[in-house]
């Protein structure tokens, strides 16, 4: 289980079970744990974290949330009747990365930002079995790798104002999405979230794009493969050896030092919001947010035209 190593080095948690898919829902409701766990597939998410929450635990759910909107808002209300702690796993948020990234337009290094662009590319021509790649609500890459794309745009530039999409099914057996370009509209900003199955030499992870320079990273966060290897309490935790480059508009260039990635700190700030000493680290109502954006995206792809978006709080489209 990826939590698992996180949860062992907290010292606030003691891990008491891990369960398959089958014994998930006894699991949930049991009196073992105050905190439950949901790293299933994507559509038993809803079910599980309801379950639990009517069972009085506290609840992380992986990502996505949920499989529609509905489905999260239930979830959030739900969490405030039983007066329980609901929280998401973005842990994308947390990565050296986009951390550098936050870091640089917060101090407005680039000036105005005009174009940002986010990639995450595979090469994998042969299709994994699994339940990602069969047909269901909550299938495709872009519910797999979209609600962290699109929570690190947000995060950086709030709500966009359109959405305009290309999502397609690209390898001849695919069933389900497995490439997508999505972009949100910001006035003259354009914020780019690409993924792709079938490159073979990366593009940039993150290149940004300003009136007074450009940063481009290449490779992803260390932190997850790290994790199925070692000891996210080591002291080379989090480290990533590969510089961003910073380029201004005369040439001048430079290293950017990526910073240090930190998934230890979404289950510290559990153990803080079940503790009632801080909020949630990942507001369930961001997760929806990140919901309403992908059925934009979708209703963009399959009728061909920019989507304006409804309000943040209003009803899915």
């Amino acid at each position: 289980m990826f939590h698992a190593p996180l949860l062992r080095c907290a010292t606030e948690f003691e891990l008491v079970a891990m369960v398959g898919a089958q014994d998930a829902l006894a699991a949930a409701t049991s009196d073992e744990a105050d905190l439950i766990v949901i790293s299933t597939p994507n559509q038993s998410h809803f079910p599980l974290a309801a379950a639990a929450l009517h069972a009085g635990k506290h609840v992380v759910v992986d990502k996505p949330f949920t499989v529609s909107v509905a489905e999260g808002e239930a979830l959030i209300d739900l969490a405030s009747r039983q007066q329980r702690m609901l929280t998401v796993f973005h842990n994308r948020r947390w990565d050296g990365d986009f951390l550098t990234v936050r870091k640089l337009l917060a101090d407005k290094t680039l000036g105005e930002v005009l174009l940002f662009e986010a990639h995450w590319d595979r090469f994998r021509p042969a299709i994994k079995q699994g339940w990602r790649e069969l047909p269901a609500d909550g299938a495709g890459v872009l519910n797999d790798l979209g609600p962290h794309m699109i929570d690190q745009a947000l995060l950086l530039f709030g709500w966009p104002g359109a959405v305009s999409a290309d999502i397609q099914a690209q390898r001849r057996e695919a069933l389900v999405d497995d490439y997508f370009d999505v972009t949100f509209q910001y006035g003259s900003l354009r914020a780019r979230l690409c993924a792709s199955t079938m490159i073979a030499e990366p593009r940039p992870r993150f290149a940004v794009h300003g009136s007074g320079g450009s940063f481009v990273k290449f490779g992803l966060d260390t932190q997850e493969p790290a994790l199925r290897d070692g000891d996210p309490a080591a002291p080379d935790f989090g480290l990533d050896p590969i510089n961003g480059t910073l380029t201004f508009g005369d040439g001048r260039h430079g290293a950017v030092p990526t910073e240090r990635g930190r998934y230890r700190a979404f289950y510290e700030g559990v153990a803080a919001a079940i503790s009632n000493k801080g909020p949630a680290p990942v507001d369930p109502s961001d997760a929806v947010a990140g919901l309403r954006l992908i059925e934009c995206a979708r209703k963009s792809a399959r009728e061909g035209v920019c989507v304006p978006t409804p309000d943040a709080s209003s009803p899915a489209v």
